[in-house]
C-alpha cells in the first residue's frame, strides 16, 4: 500500500477499552504508525467505547501508557487533541444520531422491534434444523413512528441497516479482491437498544469525518468490511483503502488469546504474556518487542533482523506484508531482547530498567541511579529485567528476614562436609581490611589455593548464604552489593542450619551402652533454635556432637583430651568450660548483639 492519492495519509488505531493492549493489536498500531510516518501523514488514536457493558475502568489509561512505552505516539487523540474530535465515541452520540436519522429517512435503515427472547427462539429453531441463523427482514418494516413509539414505551428497540441486494467486493491491498455474495448478507444492527451506536456504524461515520485514507486492521475484521462499504455507499462517504493483517498464533498453532492466561492460572502454571503490559512487567525492552512484532508478517526483503523505529520507518512497505499467519516464538523474542540489551547505551538501558521497576512496584526503585547502573553492569548478558531483579533483590532484604529457597537450603546441607572450610573462610573475610568485589575475590582465591580447592567448591555455598538462592551475579560482585557487616552476618547465620543438619552424621555417635551422662549446655542458640557456629570455632576438633535443645540452647559432647576415651565428663573441665563459654558469648554478641 503506497499513497497514490493527492490526499495526505491519515490512519487510525481505534481500540475498544474492554481490556488491555493485545500483542496483535500492538502490531496493528505499529503498521499504521509506520505507514503514517513513511508518508509524512497523521496517526490518530480513537477510543471506541460504545460497548458500555464490557468497559474495563482502567484500560484506556493502560492502553495510552503502553503505546507511549512502545514509542508509538499519536498526532491526534486523547490527551493530545486535534481538529476532528472528540476522540472518544461515547462523546459523539449526537453526531451518530444525525447520520442515523439520515438512513432512517432514506429508507436504508429501519427499527427492529423483536425482543431478545424472540430472537433466541428463532436462533434455536435454526439450530434444530442444523441451519445457520440469518435474520429475515420483516415485510413491511416498521415505520419510523412505530419504532419511536415502541422505544418510548420502553421496549428494547434497535435500528438495523438494510443490506443491498447485490454482491459487495472489497479491494484489499494484501489479500486482493474479496467478495460477499448478496445471498450471504443480512441486515445488521447499527444502533443498540441503549441508544449507543454499534461498532460498525460509529466506525464508518468516524472514518469519514476524521478523513481516514487507509485502514490497516486484523483479518478478523474482513467480514465486517463489506458491511462498512455498504454503509459508506448509502451515506455517500468515501471508501478508504483497506489492508487486513494476518493473525498471530502461538507456536503450536493456537490463537494467542487472553483466555490462555486464565487457563494457565487455573492449572497452576505461570500465565503467558499476551498483552503488551504483560511483556512490560516481565522485563522486556520496548525496542526488542517493537522490532520483533514488526517481523510478524512483514519482511524487509533482505536478511536484516534488527531495526529501531527510524530504520523500520525507512524500510516499511505494505507491499512486503504477507498473507500467511504469523507464529509468536517466545524464545526468539528472548534472543532479540538479549541482543537489544547489549546494543543499547548504558543511559537508555538504565532508563528502561527504572521504568520496569516503577511499573512493577519493585522495592529496588528506591535505589539511586549509580546503584542501579551497577546492578545492570553486574548482570551483563541479561535476557530480561526480571532476571536482574531476581539476581540482585537480595541486597535489599534484611539479613534476618532472608529466606533460603528450598532447593538452595538442600544444597547447603549437602555441602555441610566443608563446614570447617566455611568457618575459616568467613574468619578471613571478616579480617580483610577492604570490602569490595576485587578484595573479596583475592581473599577467596588465596584461600582456595592454600587448601587445594576450586572456586566451584566454595562459591555455591557463599551464594546461598548471601542471597538465599542459587542464582546471583558472580560471587565477588554479589558480596560487594552488601556491606561487610551485613555480608558477614549472613554468612555466619547461614552456617547454623548446616550444623543442625550435619553434626550428627559427621561425628561418631555414642553407643546406647556408653556411660555418658553429662553434657555442656551453652545458651548460644540462634533465634531459630539451631546451634551457633561459634561453638565450632572455639572447639574445632573436640566436639563430638551438638544436640539442638530448646529453649536451653545447644548441648555439646566433648572428646576426652587424653584421647584414651571417646567421651569425657564435662564436669572435669569446669574452668576451661567457663572460659570457652565466655568466648562463645562474646563472639555471639559480636554478630547478634548483647542479650541473645
Amino acid at each position: 500500500m503506497t499513497s497514490t492519492s493527492s490526499k495526505p495519509v491519515r490512519v487510525r488505531f481505534a481500540p475498544s477499552p474492554t481490556g488491555y493492549l493485545h500483542i496483535g493489536s500492538a502490531r496493528t498500531v505499529l503498521f499504521n504508525w509506520l505507514l503514517a510516518r513513511k508518508h509524512g501523514g497523521t496517526f490518530i488514536l480513537r477510543i471506541e467505547d460504545t460497548d458500555q457493558t464490557r468497559h474495563v475502568e482502567d484500560s484506556v489509561q493502560k492502553i495510552l501508557d503502553d503505546l507511549r512505552w512502545l514509542g508509538l505516539t499519536w498526532d491526534e487523540g486523547p490527551e493530545v487533541g486535534g481538529d476532528y474530535g472528540p476522540y472518544f465515541q461515547s462523546q459523539r452520540l449526537d453526531i451518530y444520531n444525525h447520520y442515523l436519522r439520515q438512513l432512517l429517512e432514506s429508507g436504508d435503515a429501519y427499527y427492529s422491534l423483536e425482543t431478545p427472547e424472540q430472537l433466541t427462539v428463532l436462533r434455536e429453531a435454526a439450530k434444530a434444523k442444523k441451519q445457520s441463523f440469518k435474520y429475515l427482514r420483516p415485510d413491511p418494516t416498521p415505520t419510523v413512528a412505530e419504532g419511536e413509539a415502541a422505544r418510548a414505551a420502553g421496549r428494547p428497540v434497535v435500528v438495523r441497516f438494510k443490506m443491498p441486494p447485490a454482491d459487495i467486493t472489497v479491494v484489499d491491498d494484501i489479500l486482493g479482491p474479496v467478495t460477499l455474495p448478496a445471498d450471504h448478507a443480512e441486515d445488521f444492527v447499527i444502533q443498540k437498544g441503549d441508544g449507543y451506536p454499534t461498532y460498525h456504524f460509529a466506525c464508518v461515520v468516524d472514518d469519514e469525518l476524521m478523513k481516514i485514507t487507509h485502514v490497516l486492521r486484523g483479518q478478523e475484521h474482513l467480514i465486517n468490511t463489506t458491511k462498512h462499504v455498504a454503509l459508506q455507499r448509502a451515506l455517500g462517504f468515501a471508501t478508504p483503502r483497506y489492508a487486513h493483517l494476518s493473525v498471530i498464533f502461538n507456536m503450536d498453532g493456537s490463537k494467542m488469546s487472553k483466555r490462555d492466561k486464565e487457563k494457565a492460572l487455573k492449572e497452576g502454571r505461570q500465565p503467558p504474556e499476551i498483552d503488551v503490559h504483560d511483556f512490560r512487567v516481565a522485563g522486556y525492552l520496548s525496542e526488542a518487542l517493537v522490532n520483533y512484532i514488526a517481523l510478524l508478517g512483514w519482511s524487509p526483503g533482505d536478511d536484516r533482523e534488527f531495526f529501531d523505529l527510524e530504520e523500520l520507518t525507512a524500510a516499511f512497505s505494505i507491499d512486503r506484508v504477507g498473507k500467511t499467519n504469523a507464529r509468536f516464538d517466545r524464545e526468539k523474542l528472548l534472543s532479540f531482547n538479549t541482543t537489544w540489551a547489549a546494543r543499547l547505551t548504558p543511559e537508555r538501558l538504565l532508563q528502561a530498567f527504572k521504568d520496569y521497576l516503577t511499573v512493577t512496584g519493585s522495592d529496588m526503585s528506591i535505589l539511586d541511579d549509580d546503584t542501579l547502573a551497577n546492578r545492570l553492569e553486574t548482570c551483563k548478558g541479561l535476557r530480561t529485567f526480571q532476571q536482574v531483579k531476581d539476581k540482585t533483590l537480595f541486597a535489599l532484604i534484611d539479613s534476618i528476614a532472608l529466606k533460603f529457597e528450598a532447593q538452595a537450603h538442600e544444597n547447603m546441607i549437602k555441602r555441610g562436609s566443608r563446614l570447617e572450610d566455611y568457618v575459616e573462610l568467613v574468619a578471613r573475610l571478616d579480617a580483610a581490611p577492604k570490602w569490595d568485589a576485587a578484595s573479596f575475590y583475592d581473599v577467596l582465591k588465596r584461600f582456595c589455593d592454600e587448601r587445594g580447592l576450586k572456586l566451584k567448591d566454595i562459591a555455591p555455598w557463599l551464594r546461598i548464604a548471601l542471597t538465599g538462592s542459587m542464582i546471583s551475579p558472580a560471587i565477588h560482585e554479589t558480596a560487594a552489593m552488601l556491606s561487610k557487616v551485613d555480608a558477614i552476618k549472613r554468612l555466619r547465620r547461614a552456617m547454623s542450619p548446616v550444623i543442625a543438619e550435619t553434626t550428627t552424621c559427621r561425628r561418631p555417635q555414642p553407643e546406647p551402652t556408653t556411660k555418658l551422662k553429662h553434657g555442656l549446655v551453652l545458651n548460644v542458640a540462634e533465634s531459630d533454635g539451631s546451634p551457633s557456629i561459634f561453638l565450632w570455632r572455639v572447639f574445632p576438633d573436640e566436639i563430638l556432637k551438638v544436640d539442638n535443645l530448646e529453649p536451653s540452647g545447644a548441648r555439646v559432647w566433648f572428646r576426652k583430651s587424653d584421647g584414651k576415651e571417646d567421651y569425657t565428663d564435662v564436669t572435669q573441665r569446669k574452668e576451661e568450660i567457663e572460659e570457652r563459654k565466655e568466648v562463645c558469648r562474646r563472639l555471639d554478641e559480636s554478630v547478634s548483639g548483647p542479650g541473645t
